[in-house]
């Protein structure tokens, strides 16, 4: 082996994983179809979902076990959210869900061991979702991620001159998503929020001029929050890179780089409201230099998934070099 190659790191990941388990598949994989009340509306969700997102959401859960049959070596495996199908819409307080993520973790933590870093989604602690607006985020769900999959709203490691940082989005777009909470949870959800802001504003305090940043961030919506705190904004020249998750799809990412801007939209219901209103702010991704992960699944239209492998110079001499891997369903 060359001997420079040699002090290289290797970094995998991956994300969006919607593992199904036996009790969430028992729910059928039209779960979120009989939930929409109005019949033109369920006609739709049908046929985008059969032509565009994903004909049968539980195809997805077998790409783990390819995944994991076909990972290459690294030194850090790193998980950037999303780990069950949600079929609740109420996150892993559902114990179907919760049964699905810790049957996708165990199966992660047997291959990776202590490598694997671990983000949180919104699929952990449930979401108001799209054509039904059933669901939304549940106290519960977060402490039975924290506590019962062990997930860790905030994690730092260092590879020499880089800095890895993984930061819960769910909590930093908070006030975006203050329609999905219960109002008698709200002041807990804040309180959860603090803590973590306080900790990211230390790491990035810590920071040394000659430090390289990757930032791991499940849902974007969460970084026109963090470019809103003095100290993270003026070190954005130190991020090389900021990996999301949660858009599935470059397609759904191109698309949101090309509305950038455009105002808040109010009269079609929550869920455009809160996807135009994260669009509105979308241009201040830009310095956070993002980078999609897609979905392990990609989606129904384009079976774009797959998942990335980065070549890191701990002296951060040289920029993280790139590669994703297509895994087709």
């Amino acid at each position: 082996m060359n001997p420079e190659s040699a002090k290289r790191v290797r970094l995998l990941i991956l994300s969006d994983i919607h593992y199904a388990g036996v009790a969430e598949q028992a729910r059928g994989s039209d779960f979120s179809l009989r939930v929409i009340k109005k019949p033109h509306v369920r006609a739709f969700a049908r046929f985008y979902n059969h032509f565009i997102w994903m004909r049968d959401p539980f195809a997805r859960s077998p790409q783990l076990d390819r995944f994991l049959q076909v990972a290459p070596p690294a030194d850090l495996v790193i998980v950037n959210g999303d780990y069950t199908a949600n079929s609740a819409f109420i996150g892993v307080s559902d114990p179907a869900a919760l049964a699905s993520g810790e049957e996708c973790l165990g199966k992660l933590k047997e291959k990776f061991g202590d490598r694997l870093h671990l983000t949180i989604g919104d699929h952990e602690v449930g979401k108001v979702v799209m054509f039904s607006g059933m669901g939304g985020m549940s106290l519960a769900s977060w402490k039975a991620s924290t506590a019962r999959l062990g997930l860790k709203p905030f994690w730092k490691l260092i590879a020499g001159n880089y800095v890895l940082l993984g930061v819960a989005s769910p909590l930093l777009a908070l006030p975006a998503n203050h329609a999905d909470t219960q109002p008698a949870d709200w002041p807990e959800w804040q309180r959860l929020r603090e803590v973590h802001l306080a900790e990211i504003r230390a790491a990035f305090d810590d920071l040394r001029p000659d430090q390289r940043v990757l930032l791991f961030c499940h849902d974007p919506t969460a970084l026109p929050f963090l470019a809103a705190e003095e100290s993270i904004h003026r070190r954005l020249p130190q991020i090389e890179q900021t990996i999301i998750g949660h858009l599935h799809t470059n397609l759904v990412m191109w698309k949101c780089r090309t509305f950038s801007g455009i105002p808040t939209i109010g009269f079609l219901g929550h869920y455009v409201k809160k996807f135009t209103s994260a669009l509105t702010k979308a241009r201040t991704w830009r310095p956070f230099k993002v980078r999609l992960c897609p979905a392990l699944a990609g989606i129904q239209l384009l079976n774009d998934g797959g998942y990335f492998t980065v070549e890191l110079d701990p002296a951060a001499q040289a920029k993280a070099e790139w590669t994703f891997h297509p895994l087709r369903r």
